[in-house]
């Protein structure tokens, strides 16, 4: 049984997971690197290593991706710039011109909610003020998201922002409020809203793109 995967000269644990409860296959590469295989007690090990065999690409970028998230992890970002990041005994951050200076116990997650409840804000009076349709001015939401940058709320007229959108230019957290404000022309991603879009940002498509990447 395949107990350790090669990729690019490193090898990475294999660890099998078998439950009754469990139907299918899965199989996912958790932060510690190790491919983590989930399927049902009956599964065949013979099976398991056909499976892993031949989703190698998708294994591949999965571990990938959890490198590249490791990796910036050791740096810090704000509005689309990258900081190095050096722990010292200060009480609040400072900003030198590629560094970021700040002590183990503050509260990164607070400032940069802190700064961004004031930068969206500004950002959403600004887009709202320009927007080519009339609709409604809703509120404003944030809040770490997993899978979407922002979210509109319809029913309710709030918009949702990803506080992640703090530590990237902020052309991208134009579009995306742009996008959202959309929603409250058409609540779908039908042609006619895509038109509302390009409308407000001409490099809608280009900063989707990019925030997909």
């Amino acid at each position: 049984m395949l107990v350790v995967y090669k990729y690019n000269d490193k090898e990475y644990k294999v660890q099998i997971e078998k439950k009754k409860t469990t139907k299918n296959l899965y199989i996912r590469v958790k932060e510690d690197l190790t491919i983590y295989v989930t399927c049902h007690t009956r599964t065949s090990d013979a099976l398991i290593q056909k499976t892993i065999l031949d989703n190698q690409k998708a294994i591949e970028k999965m571990i990938t991706r959890r490198e590249k998230l490791q990796k910036e992890k050791e740096y810090f970002y704000f509005l689309g710039k990258r900081y190095d990041i050096v722990y010292n005994n200060q009480v609040d951050i400072q900003f030198g011109e590629n560094k970021v200076f700040l002590s183990h116990d503050f509260d990164l997650d607070k400032w940069l909610k802190k700064q961004a409840l004031a930068l969206f804000r500004t950002h959403l009076e600004d887009c709202y003020a320009s927007f080519s349709r009339t609709i409604p001015k809703p509120s404003l939401r944030i809040r770490k998201m997993k899978t979407r940058w922002g979210v509109c709320n319809t029913r309710d007229k709030i918009i949702t922002l990803n506080l992640e959108l703090i530590k990237k230019d902020v052309k991208y957290l134009d579009y995306v409020i742009y996008h959202e404000l959309s929603h409250l022309v058409y609540p779908n991603h039908s042609t006619n809203f895509w038109k509302v879009v390009e409308e407000n940002c001409k490099d809608c498509k280009k900063f989707r793109k990019e925030l997909n990447e």
